[in-house]
């Protein structure tokens, strides 16, 4: 089965973000394919390179480019929602005469576009938050 996620609530607003997050490792170690997740609104958030959560808490961030590295997972922001929240990737920041990029490792920004592809290709589509 093809799913597509899409994920709109920050790392630290609920819960809701670490069951997405497991959600979509149970869906890859079950064998499905996760065509993409499609980070939006707040949950742009998990893209941002630099957080840096207390030790006693899972770092939501390194664990989407763990699972993005071992299983090829397409992890998308949605452009908009990023740079209204300040997350810039390398090209973006250059172009904005900032210092560095903010994008974590594995993740890409692009459209909405790439929500709606996924969402026609998919079997199932979800959303968290």
């Amino acid at each position: 089965m093809k799913f597509a996620i899409q994920i709109n609530c920050s790392p630290t607003q609920s819960n809701t973000a670490y069951t997405a997050y497991q959600f979509v490792k149970t869906v890859l170690t079950m064998q499905h394919e996760v065509m993409r997740v499609f980070f939006y609104q707040e949950g742009v958030y998990h893209a941002f390179g630099f957080t840096t959560p207390p030790d006693d808490e899972v770092s939501l961030t390194k664990s989407w480019s763990a699972l993005a590295a071992q299983y090829q997972v397409d992890l998308v922001v949605c452009i908009s929602a990023a740079q209204r929240r300040g997350l810039l990737c390398a090209d973006e920041a250059k172009r904005q005469g900032k210092m560095d990029q903010d994008l974590a490792k594995g993740f890409r920004i692009s459209g909405l576009g790439q929500l709606v592809e996924a969402s026609l290709l998919a079997d199932r589509f979800i959303v968290f938050g």
